[in-house]
């Protein structure tokens, strides 16, 4: 065999070792998990998670897990999965509710605590979750059914309405909701047409122009964090 005829089949040779060992790391990237989606589909979860649902929640709970909620039925079932490793969703199971209808989760008011707003204008509750086995409902009496709603801090809820469709967008009523008792809500009376609203959140106070005058939504605690960390400052050599 002669010198070159030798030195074209190491050539040949060392192209198919390099070839393969590209292939071989081009079919670990592409069974990497991490460069993987995977569609896990319901017949491929437990049997809780093949029922139609109308509305859904992720949830913390105060030991580290994660849980997503899953209202049923109208309104008439709560289910319950842990998602904590989306590798195995595991069913926590489900409750009935006492609920006039479907419903979509709002916010969050506390860790078992949770705001929901019934459709088709039926109204607000709260849902309590402290006992997942039996979640309970309350109903919110006197809240707006329609409306943006929006948290000052951890104890107010602030939703606000629109007059009339031809109103000015500025023209809006409010109305303050104290949640610092988030299972027993109590609104407040409504603060009409307001013109602009601005929030300082270092003190947590919450100025409403309206055409009658200026309000102020007040939170007390937020001001005597405020004032310890003015002192703190001050005294900071």
């Amino acid at each position: 065999m002669n010198k070159r005829r030798t030195t074209h089949i190491a050539q040949l040779a060392l192209t198919a070792v390099v070839a393969l060992v590209f292939t071989g790391h081009a079919e670990a990237r592409n069974h990497h998990p991490a460069n993987k989606i995977i569609v896990v589909r319901p017949a491929d979860l437990p049997e809780l998670a093949r029922v139609s649902g109308q509305a859904m929640m992720l949830r913390d709970t105060l030991d580290g897990r994660t849980l997503l909620c899953i209202e049923q039925d109208h309104g008439a079932r709560l289910a319950t999965f842990d998602v904590t490793d989306p590798a195995h969703v595991k069913a926590e199971g489900s409750a009935q509710l006492d609920a006039p209808g479907s419903f979509d989760f709002v916010a969050s008011l506390g860790a078992d605590v949770v705001l929901v707003r019934f459709r088709n204008g039926q109204g607000e509750a709260i849902l309590n979750l402290h006992n997942a086995k039996t979640p309970t409902l309350n109903m919110i009496r006197g809240l707006y059914s329609q409306g943006t709603t929006e948290f000052l801090g951890d104890d107010v809820l602030v939703v606000a309405k629109r007059t009339s469709v031809q109103s000015d967008p500025s023209d809006t009523d409010y109305q303050v909701v104290d949640i610092s008792n988030p299972l027993h809500p109590n609104p407040l009376p409504d603060i009409k047409q307001v013109l602009e609203k601005i929030t300082n959140y270092q003190t947590g106070t919450t100025f409403l122009l309206t055409s009658h005058g200026l309000y102020l939504i007040r939170q007390p605690a937020v001001e005597a964090e405020f004032r310890i960390r003015e002192q703190q400052m001050t005294h900071t050599p």
